[in-house]
């Protein structure tokens, strides 16, 4: 959103020192940031939008800059036509204004939900972002970055799929007029705790200084917050307003991170020519165009200052003199918008999902590696291919990807229990329901000297009572054990008895109680519990005592 600094126009001095700042930043991108190529997920293939070799391309590969604008739908929820109307226009993206609650009323994962849906019908890539983290200060800006990624994970069920559609920015212009220093660590913390949630979206990244980075800190610490994302798929958002205030001011930004492989954006500027000392906007809309970057013109509507508005009222028909020069200029939008392929591929109205796949089967099973095999599912269109996953308790994890009812999951660790399932997707995105689990423990020959039986006494709606014995097949007493194991259906151990449980996700460990401490050679003691279950209750296929891996009973 247009925010300008303190003074409307720079003092030579405060030019003199921007100019230096931007020196620095320059030499600082360069020495960081050489030009390389950076990785794709580890062990993954993208099949959605994702960064590759600093560029922003489909799950095909091919490149796609965005050429599109803002729309305020948190302030203007019923203003439904617009992204119709956008698309009209010829843009091929639209960033969406969102509020997670912090400042505005909160858009609920009905509301998101829609506006994903009327970004597809409409054959535009969608980038959502929440803007109650504008121009804070240092402080407050961490807890509303924090905030805002917590408002995205409670969308996952929302946004799981919507790779190929739907582009994340994690906050708006986090920062004010105040020193941004900050910035790099809490922003660093937001993307990993996205990562962490099992978000494999491009995220967008807005600067500080109300977006524009007139200090140069996101110049300057763009590789270090680049890098922090083991996925690489990761872009920078620049907002050029008053302090782009010369065409080399311009180039220079946005060269910067393009000789340094880093992915950018424009993600917002607009205004009449000159405007508060702006250049013309026709100098960042010809110099994106010539470096192949996107750029989001703000806004379509409705802005508290109308001169910014594109399209007076909300009507197509009456486009200002700034939304005459976005659309039909020499380098507007109707000029320069590719529509994204997965549009132009597939049936744009087609939003049924894949039938949920059959349950894989494991087959080969070796010490670092499975192969797993499933029965198809089914599609009004057509099935594209299949994302197999890890689960472990709530959280899953993309571990390969398959146009084929088979694969083989490399990398794993020996004498390891995993749980894997599988999702179906279309080539219009959608995906289905996951399948159900199969459980697998690597090979390896148990090192330790233990047998562990477990075996569920009586179950419930909701709940199970379970039975752990361990029985030590060593020569000598085992004192002072510490027992571990998964569960793969999110199974929650809610009471103990003969040892004290500690839980993460699904992973569980067991102490003992003073009378069960001591394990005799051929002796075995017993633990029992109570645990919370949802429709499925598979038992754990792998225990380890003291870290030594257990024979099954």
């Amino acid at each position: 959103m247009r925010r300008t600094r303190s003074t409307t126009r720079r003092n030579p001095l405060t030019r003199l020192l921007a100019a230096l700042a931007a020196l620095v930043g320059l030499a600082v991108v360069g020495a960081l940031c050489p030009a390389v190529a950076y990785a794709e997920s580890s062990g993954t293939q993208a099949t959605g939008l994702h960064i590759s070799d600093g560029r922003l391309v489909e799950g095909n590969g091919n490149d796609f800059v965005m050429r599109g604008v803002n729309h305020a739908h948190t302030w203007y929820p019923n203003q439904t036509q617009a992204l119709s109307d956008i698309k009209a226009l010829g843009a091929n993206t639209v960033r969406v204004v969102l509020s997670d609650g912090y400042r505005w009323a909160k858009n609920s994962a009905a509301d998101v939900a829609n506006v994903v849906s009327q970004c597809r019908a409409n054959r535009l890539i969608c980038v959502l972002e929440v803007h109650d983290t504008t121009g804070y200060g240092e402080e407050a800006a961490a807890g509303t970055l924090d905030h805002a990624a917590d408002y995205w994970i409670s969308l996952k069920d929302v946004l799981a799929g919507q790779e190929n559609y739907v582009i994340i920015n994690i906050g708006n212009e986090p920062w004010g007029n105040t020193d941004p220093q900050g910035w790099t660590e809490p922003t660093i913390a937001a993307v990993k705790k996205l990562r962490g949630a099992g978000f494999e979206h491009t995220i967008m990244v807005d600067a500080p200084n109300w977006g524009q980075d007139w200090q140069g800190v996101m110049r300057a610490n763009a590789r270090s917050v680049y890098a922090a994302d083991t996925t690489g798929n990761l872009i920078f958002s620049i907002h050029m307003y008053s302090v782009f205030d010369t065409a080399t001011e311009i180039t220079d930004y946005l060269n910067a991170f393009v000789d340094a492989k880093l992915p950018i954006l424009i993600g917002e500027f607009g205004g009449p020519a000159d405007q508060w000392g702006d250049p013309d906007e026709d100098t960042m809309m010809a110099t994106a165009q010539q470096l192949k970057l996107g750029y989001l013109a703000w806004s379509w509507s409705g802005n508290t200052d109308p001169i910014l508005d594109l399209a007076i009222n909300f009507d197509p028909k009456q486009l200002s003199s700034w939304g005459e020069r976005i659309f039909h200029g020499v380098n507007g939008i109707a000029e320069t918008a590719k529509e994204a392929t997965v549009f132009g591929g597939g049936n744009p109205s087609d939003t049924q999902a894949p039938t949920t796949p059959g349950t894989p089967t494991a087959s080969a099973v070796t010490a670092t590696s499975a192969t797993l095999t499933w029965t198809a599912a089914t599609d009004n269109v057509g099935v594209a291919g299949y994302d197999v996953v890890r689960v472990s308790g709530g959280t899953e994890t993309k571990v390969s990807a398959s146009t084929t009812t088979s694969v083989t999951v490399t990398g794993l660790t020996a004498a390891t229990p995993y749980a894997f399932a599988v999702y179906a997707r279309d080539a219009a995105g959608n995906r289905s329901a996951r399948s159900a689990t199969v459980n697998v423990t690597t090979a390896g020959a148990p090192s330790g000297t233990c047998s562990v039986g477990y075996k569920i006494v009586g179950e419930w709606q909701g709940g199970f009572q379970g039975e752990i014995a361990i029985r030590n097949t060593g020569t000598a007493a085992i004192t002072g054990w510490k027992l571990a194991f998964a569960f793969a259906d999110g199974q929650t151990v809610t009471n103990m008895w003969g040892g004290t449980p500690t839980q993460s996700g699904g992973s569980v460990s067991v102490t003992p109680a003073s009378y069960t401490s001591t394990i005799a050679a051929g002796g075995s003691v017993t633990v029992g519990f109570i645990g919370s279950k949802g429709a499925t209750n598979s038992a754990p296929t792998g225990f380890t005592l003291d870290g030594a891996a257990c024979s099954t009973s």
